[in-house]
């Protein structure tokens, strides 16, 4: 009995003491059923209409936000974060059908890349170079997600 029961308990330790490796990505495949707007909503002419897993510019911004590096100045990596915090809202807002969720992280977006462009003055040439790569690969990729939604919109509309 006593052996019994110490497998027992060893097997409900190890079972529930397992872990997964964490996903740290934006477009985690859970999100996805969670955040999927209604079917009500797919047929509606404002949809974006647009497949977030297959986007290659959509999966380097993820890539770029998760290894952006960490700078000196504690303003700037706030402004950093609230950056990528915008960017993730932006992926979503774009895998959920949501325009105007989209819209908002696009205005979020924009407000702190203005406010990095002000605080960057203060670094030093090697890490402005270092965040200019960044920021100049963010805003090219989400630029070619605007253009590819707004196609989409005109071949919808016709």
């Amino acid at each position: 009995m006593k052996r019994i029961f110490f497998f027992g308990v060893l097997i409900i330790t190890t079972s529930s003491c397992t872990t997964e490796k964490p996903n740290f990505s934006p477009l985690s495949n859970s999100f996805y059923s969670d955040a999927k707007g209604s079917d009500s909503d797919k047929g509606t002419r404002n949809s974006i209409e647009m497949n977030v897993k297959e986007n290659i510019n959509a999966s380097e911004i993820s890539n770029i936000t998760a290894t952006f590096p960490q700078f000196k100045s504690t303003a700037l990596n706030t402004e950093v974060t609230a950056l990528k915090y915008s960017l993730q809202n932006y992926l979503y807002a774009i895998d959920a059908n949501n325009i105007s969720g989209k819209n908002k992280a696009l205005k979020d977006f924009e407000k702190s890349y203005k406010k990095i462009q002000k605080l960057r003055q203060n670094l030093n040439s090697d890490d402005n170079e270092v965040l200019n790569r960044y920021l100049v690969r963010l805003k090219s990729n989400v630029s070619a997600i605007e253009d590819s939604i707004k196609k989409i919109k005109t071949k919808g509309n016709q």
